[in-house]
């Protein structure tokens, strides 16, 4: 079975619990019924999953329009897109002309709340998983997917803030101050470390989008990645290609689409589901539809009934869209040109900075405004991408790093780099950073890469914006200062 049809119990379970175990004031006082009222939840193995299901709807983000505004507010500061129009005042505007406060976006809540709830449903389970009424192979599964889960929201929390508080059960005190780096990539390292014996193989968990190695072997690739820890990197992503489970999907095209999700290229992923009441759902292409669309003439695609065009639209900046290679098939996924209500065939090409970004695909899943598809956080291209950085750092221009990156050309149908081409370590580093935008455009990859080749502020102000080299890290929320009297804001805020 997939998480997404699970987690919506798990989350209601997970807010009952919040309001039993006494974590703060509430108007509300429900009174519970069901076998899964809290002094009955860890006596049954059902009980304790509905924890762990809330615990991974914290940490995917998935509801309502929250994943495609958590994506886009994160792209949307980069080369790659914009956006315009509709509710952008009241999440995106802030974030794409670098009008950083704290305050003025409702988005900060999200990125800063949900994973600190992930964090919470996690220390619900390792504080009571011992007197939990199953067997041991359970406690030990359930014990290594919740520090999966924590592992994975605190990095979630330093790649957006950078060192926050580092909370590790609930007897700690309610205010305490952030952590260190060191002692914030140590725990977040060693968390992963700790949870890979006790998770299953890929394709061995109970449902899929449920942890397993190779998905916290990515995020310590990730990890390392993105603090520059070159030979851990290049170690790990060798290990997980060692696998031999993975393997990049021949289509770029149908990479993304519901039809294909759980494919051979996909580590780890947000699970996505297609309901009205949008729990777990992506809203992305509510956003990316232009004005009017009917259908695309080259690839059939005809909007879908009952789907919706919201005022907001996401965009593709001309330049980014220039800076592919003629016949990358990476741009199949941009709709260029399309037929509007009136029959008219409208052109998105430059200028204007008007193509748009359709890597969610709206052909398979859908119900009104949300839909199905899976976001793919690691993918295998990405761990291949990572060893070639890695190795280029370490030890200049080799043929290895060539190679990897030739395998994801070749998977986009342009000719393989050489050698020779790239003689110097600044060049192939640049080309690798070029081939990370044209592989991972919207998939909230783009931020993280241009801070560690230390251009996300100066593209930015070629752009003509006012970025300032503190934006690097977003300011820590005004509300979770408020609250926390311990907790010092980042630097140059």
């Amino acid at each position: 079975m997939k998480l997404s049809k699970l987690i919506a119990f798990g989350l209601v379970l997970a807010i009952t619990l919040v309001l039993a175990n006494g974590c703060g004031e509430s108007a509300l006082d429900p009174e519970v019924f069901s076998e899964t009222a809290p002094e009955n939840t860890f006596a049954s193995l059902e009980g304790i999953e509905a924890v762990l299901y809330g615990a991974h709807e914290n940490l995917a983000m998935v509801g309502g329009n929250d994943a495609a505004q958590q994506l886009t507010s994160l792209e949307i500061m980069t080369d790659v897109g914009f956006a315009t129009a509709g509710a952008i005042g009241n999440w995106a505007l802030n974030f794409q002309d670098f009008i950083m406060d704290g305050v003025g976006s409702s988005m900060y809540a999200v990125m800063w709340n949900q994973p600190y709830q992930a964090i919470r449903n996690v220390h619900i389970l390792l504080e009571n998983i011992d007197d939990a009424d199953i067997s041991d192979a359970n406690k030990e599964l359930i014990r290594a997917e919740a520090r999966f889960i924590r592992a994975v929201a605190y990095y979630k929390l330093y790649m957006v803030f950078g060192p926050v508080p580092l909370r590790t059960s609930t007897d700690q005190e309610l205010e305490l101050p952030r952590a260190t780096e060191e002692e914030m990539i140590s725990f977040i390292e060693s968390e992963l470390l700790a949870a890979i014996p006790g998770l299953p193989p890929y394709g061995q968990e109970k449902a899929y989008g449920r942890a397993h190695k190779a998905a916290a072997m990515g995020f310590l690739t990730k990890l390392y990645l993105n603090t520059k820890q070159w030979q851990k990197t290049a170690d790990m992503a060798k290990q997980i290609m060692d696998l031999g489970t993975f393997d990049l999907f021949p289509s770029y095209f149908g990479l993304f689409q519901v039809a294909n999700e759980g494919n051979e290229e996909i580590i780890w992923a947000r699970t996505g589901r297609a309901d009205l009441g949008r729990s777990a759902n992506i809203s992305f292409m509510n956003f990316a539809w232009p004005t009017g669309f009917q259908s695309n003439p080259r690839t059939g695609l005809e909007f879908c009934d009952g789907c919706r065009n919201f005022a907001t639209m996401f965009r593709i900046r001309d330049e980014f869209w220039n800076s592919f290679e003629p016949n990358d098939n990476r741009t199949d996924l941009i709709i260029r040109e399309y037929v509007n209500t009136n029959g008219e065939l409208i052109n998105l090409l430059p200028p204007n900075d008007n193509v748009r970004p359709f890597k969610y695909w709206p052909a398979d899943d859908y119900a009104g405004p949300a839909y199905g598809n899976d976001i793919p956080d690691i993918r295998y291209a990405d761990i291949l991408l990572s060893r070639a950085e890695a190795l280029n750092e370490l030890n200049g221009p080799n043929q290895e790093s060539v190679d990897l990156i030739n395998q994801i050309r070749n998977r986009a149908g342009l000719e393989d780099i050489t050698l020779a081409d790239y003689p110097s370590k600044d060049g192939l580093r640049g080309h690798i950073l070029d081939e990370r935008g044209w592989e991972f455009w919207w998939e909230g990859k783009r931020r993280d890469d241009l801070i560690r080749h230390g251009l996300f502020i100066q593209k930015a102000q070629e752009r003509g914006l006012p970025a300032q080299p503190h934006h690097v890290r977003h300011p820590i929320p005004q509300f979770a200062l408020d609250a926390n009297p311990n907790l010092e804001q980042n630097p140059g805020y």
